[in-house]
């Protein structure tokens, strides 16, 4: 595990992740209004109204908001499965440790400051491949 982060840290970081696990969670079945994805996307297609474009606009921000939040809680997962190798808390780019205060602003972190910097520019470096 990582040098940099204690026992007592990790399971601050594990209660938040746990927490915004839980709070995507009930956001997205309150957002499908308990159907699957593709039951709510078919409900959305289907409604009816006057205006098409309107309806077609309306549709795209229901899907990409539900995209997103299904987004938020993959890397929330994948944070809390990390949160338990040594891998957890190390930049992917540079394997830099990621300082505790980073880790609790953002829990699903991937990457140091510099790196994620780096990674956010156009043209920006291709991450290093992990398996």
């Amino acid at each position: 595990m990582s040098t940099q982060l204690t026992v007592g840290q990790r399971a601050l970081l594990e209660a938040a992740l746990l927490r915004s696990q839980h709070d995507l969670d009930e956001q997205i079945s309150q957002h499908l209004g308990g159907n699957s994805r593709p039951e709510h996307a078919r409900e959305v297609l289907l409604q009816d109204g006057d205006d098409a474009t309107a309806r077609d606009a309306d549709r795209e921000v229901d899907l990409a908001r539900s995209d997103q939040d299904i987004g938020e809680l993959r890397a929330v997962n994948a944070a809390l499965a990390r949160l338990r190798t040594a891998e957890y808390g190390l930049c992917i780019d540079c394997d830099a440790e990621i300082p505790f205060d980073r880790l609790q602003h953002n829990p699903q972190a991937l990457r140091c400051v510099h790196c994620q910097a780096k990674f956010e520019l156009p043209g920006g470096p291709t991450p290093r491949a992990t398996i």
